[in-house]
């Protein structure tokens, strides 16, 4: 397991203000764990996306069987897509998708991040590596960059943040994918918040000492 990093100077820069430090619209949610930052961090790394309802990610996932249903073949689906898979290089469940990891800090923060256009009924990706996903400006596309951020608070609990942000490459997407966002805001952050219960069960069952039960109330 990480160790957790200590609490951060004030005016430290997130590996997300690096990847994406100019955008236009973002999402911002928070929760509170009864678990101290490395079991957040921790079960924020072991996240299974695929348990999680995002549009987004669903479109990803029928984008990489596409070729194959276009020839008569079925692509079985992986049986699990886990954050720490997209980091590690021997994970394998992540090829062929639009989503890159943009940057990782053991015990503190998780980003990652894909270029498309969600605004189309059938969303189109572009493939952009993550050395080149900051510096991308090719006209036409929105840039989406995601983090968990974890945050100490006290001594045993954090705090845990999913920030999405979004900016677009020329003014004419970026109408588009305003008038996008304002139908979809709402579902992104039930889709956010969904997402931190999930890691805040998985963290505070990680923090409960060994032999201990849920309590029937």
């Amino acid at each position: 397991m990480s160790t957790g990093s200590a609490a951060p100077p004030a005016g430290e820069s997130l590996l997300l203000d690096g990847a994406l430090p100019e955008f236009g619209f973002s999402r911002l949610e928070c929760a509170a764990l009864a678990a101290a930052p490395p079991a957040a961090y921790e079960a924020a790394r072991g996240l299974d996306l695929l348990t999680i309802d995002s549009p987004l990610l669903n479109a990803a996932m029928s984008l990489r069987g596409l070729p194959d249903r276009l020839r008569g073949r079925s692509m079985p689906s992986p049986p699990s897509l886990r954050v720490a898979d997209l980091f590690d290089t021997a994970g394998e469940a992540w090829e062929g998708q639009p989503w890159v990891a943009l940057g990782d800090k053991p015990g503190r923060e998780l980003v990652f991040g894909a270029v498309g256009k969600p605004w189309r009924a059938s969303i189109e990706w572009r493939r952009v590596e993550p050395e080149q996903f900051t510096s991308f400006g090719e006209a036409g596309w929105a840039k989406m960059a995601a983090a968990f951020v974890v945050h100490p608070y006290g001594t045993r609990r954090s705090l845990l943040t999913y920030e999405a942000r979004t900016a677009c490459t020329d003014p004419a997407s970026t109408a588009r994918f305003g008038r996008y966002w304002t139908l979809v805001s709402p579902g992104v952050g039930v889709v956010l918040r969904g997402t931190l219960r999930a890691i805040k069960a998985a963290a505070e069952q990680r923090s409960r000492p060994a032999g201990s039960r849920d309590s029937d109330a």
